[in-house]
């Protein structure tokens, strides 16, 4: 069905230009359709956070609204200003003119599909539309289901390269390909159990400082094997907390809405500008402190009857590859928070069971100074700006 309809997209972008458009207008749709996906992917999460506020009601489908007003604005406002500019006549023979207003309208209608598939993964449609990118029982993000030509592919991995660095502003770098690594994936892992909530009205989860570490060589499953990881990898456990106020929306999630997004080791001062890796759990740390491998799919639920204190914690475990570090964690379609460095040595907690409240941290005096000292930036770095905000969605927590 999506193969049909890209290709009827592109008929129709191809007899557009064909009876009313010339090869100038072609390439300028062509140019204006892709910066303006950009703008869309961009500031969508900051729009649609404003459009959240004043109507809270439209929350799962505000996403999508503000991604495809913003690409039709900007549209509209480039191709605009592009046929002002280009008012002269451009005639390069009717041979030249008849292939070029082609080939546009192909690559019009593939961009412009591709825009459309994106806008459908962000909405809180079934898992089986626009395509059925995940099997819905046992997901392997490593291997999704790609349509023909993969059109949402390629714009938003387009996206990725030029975003690479270039979100600067006030502060480190920040990338659209670190934060939001995988995007594709991450939307439609989000939305895979119809009955889970995609997003969450208030922030979700915490993650204290010293809260990642690496897993102890002496961790079992269930079943009192040891655990290890595949080759090249090492697990890596991430104690979220989920806050209790807000479990209306996240009470009830998948470990396919849990991301870990990690970046290179060799760039400490500016780790999240240049690509990084999404890493999704493998389970988590339960009963007797083993670990309870677990599908991506499976719906887990937090009562608030059962949450001790102000949040109901869970070790996530993690496998993650050796070269790479984490940076932040992602839950549903708009949570982030930047995790702390890696503990190690005594500062390194003790796995807890699911369910179960944390002990309290303990730490010498120096090291409690030099944590408070650090608080206002992970990793010794400053806190992100506001602009920088734009580009990771509505919450992004420092922690």
């Amino acid at each position: 069905m999506t193969s049909l309809i890209m290709l009827a997209i592109m008929a129709g972008c191809v007899t557009l230009l064909y009876l009313k458009g010339t090869l100038v207008m072609g390439i300028s749709m062509v140019l204006n359709a892709m910066l303006a996906g950009f703008i869309g992917l961009a500031f969508s999460e900051v729009l649609s956070r404003l459009l959240i506020g004043y109507s809270p009601g439209i929350a799962p489908w505000a996403l999508m609204i503000c991604f495809l007003l913003l690409f039709v604005l900007a549209f509209a406002v480039f191709q605009t200003v592009t046929m002002q500019l280009a008012k002269e006549k451009v005639d390069l023979g009717p041979l030249a003119e008849l292939i070029g207003k082609i080939v546009c309208g192909v690559v019009l209608g593939y961009i412009v599909t591709g825009q459309l598939l994106v806008a459908a993964a962000m909405a809180p449609l079934p898992a089986q539309y626009p395509y059925q990118r995940f099997d819905d029982r046992n997901p392997n993000p490593s291997q999704p289901n790609k349509p023909l030509l993969s059109p949402d592919g390629f714009v938003t991995g387009l996206f990725e390269t030029i975003s690479k660095g270039s979100f600067s502003a006030i502060g480190s770098p920040q990338s659209f390909a670190v934060l939001h690594a995988g995007y594709l994936d991450q939307l439609h892992l989000n939305r895979l159990k119809k009955d889970v909530p995609v997003r969450t009205s208030q922030p979700a989860i915490d993650v204290e400082r010293n809260g990642v570490w690496y897993a102890p060589d002496n961790l079992r499953d269930t079943d009192g094997k040891p655990v290890s990881a595949s080759p090249g990898e090492r697990f890596i456990l991430v104690r979220a907390g989920i806050r209790k106020r807000a479990l209306k929306d996240a009470g009830k999630f998948t470990l396919a809405q849990i991301r870990l997004i990690c970046g290179p080791k060799n760039d400490p001062e500016n780790p999240l500008a240049g690509q990084g890796q999404a890493v999704y759990p493998t389970g988590y740390i339960g009963a007797n402190r083993h670990l309870e491998r677990k599908s991506l799919a499976e719906v887990i639920t937090i009562e608030a009857s059962d949450v001790k204190g102000d949040a109901q914690n869970i070790d996530l475990a993690f496998s993650v590859p050796m070269n790479v570090t984490p940076l932040v964690i992602q839950f549903k379609g708009n949570n982030v928070v930047q995790l702390s460095a890696i503990a190690t040595g005594e500062d390194a907690p003790q796995p807890i069971p699911f369910g179960s409240a944390a002990p309290p941290q303990t730490r010498s005096n120096d090291r409690q100074k030099k944590a408070t000292s650090q608080q206002s930036s992970p990793r010794g770095r400053p806190p992100l700006s506001d602009i920088s905000r734009s580009v990771v969605g509505p919450a992004l927590d420092e922690n």
